[in-house]
């Protein structure tokens, strides 16, 4: 288990993403569908803009991005860990500042039970683009299986603020025991 102390970069960066901007070659129409996605109306709706969103972030790029990019997604799918890491590793490691590379090696590291280095990958994701609500709901995620229900409340609590649609990080949030400055 994580001290607490090793979760305090954790803690700064979850309270600094209000105030950070996503990093400048972000694609522009980003800003239009995380608007369109507060505003959706529907399930429905909400669905397919965080359809939209998530292939801009892992699909609308290069050709010689997206054909690794799509590998790594199926080496994780078959459980193929070994080429999912080589491949995760070569998209960071030429492409530092794309995003869904660093969130894709998080992803990987978090199903290997390596919290540690999907944190690291977490943290590079949120500098990246810190609207991204899935690297703060996976955050969230390592944050209650290393016991860490305070700093979890805030990962989801932050990836609700960006998708207020997503109801099983809602449900989770209802779940968790208040903070210790509200128990009885």
């Amino acid at each position: 288990m994580l001290r607490a102390l090793d979760m305090q970069p954790v803690v700064d960066l979850l309270m600094a993403l209000p105030f950070r901007a996503p990093h400048a070659g972000s694609p522009r129409r980003l800003v239009g569908l995380f608007s369109s996605l507060k505003e959706a109306d529907s399930a429905l709706a909400a669905g397919e803009i965080e359809d939209l969103i998530w292939a801009v972030w892992t699909d609308d790029v290069p050709d010689a991005q997206a054909a690794p990019m799509q590998a790594a997604i199926r080496a994780m799918a078959t459980r193929d860990f070994e080429t999912a890491r080589r491949t995760c590793d070569m998209l960071v490691e030429q492409y530092p500042l794309w995003s869904e590379a660093w969130n894709k090696r998080a992803t990987l590291a978090y199903l290997e039970d390596r919290d540690p280095d999907s944190i690291a990958d977490i943290q590079r994701t949120l500098e990246l683009e810190p609207r991204h609500f899935g690297a703060l709901s996976g955050l969230g995620q390592i944050c209650l299986r290393q016991g860490e229900p305070d700093i979890a409340r805030l990962a989801f609590a932050a990836a609700l603020h960006v998708n207020p649609h997503m109801g099983a990080i809602q449900a989770l949030l209802q779940e968790l025991p208040p903070p210790p400055l509200f128990k009885n």
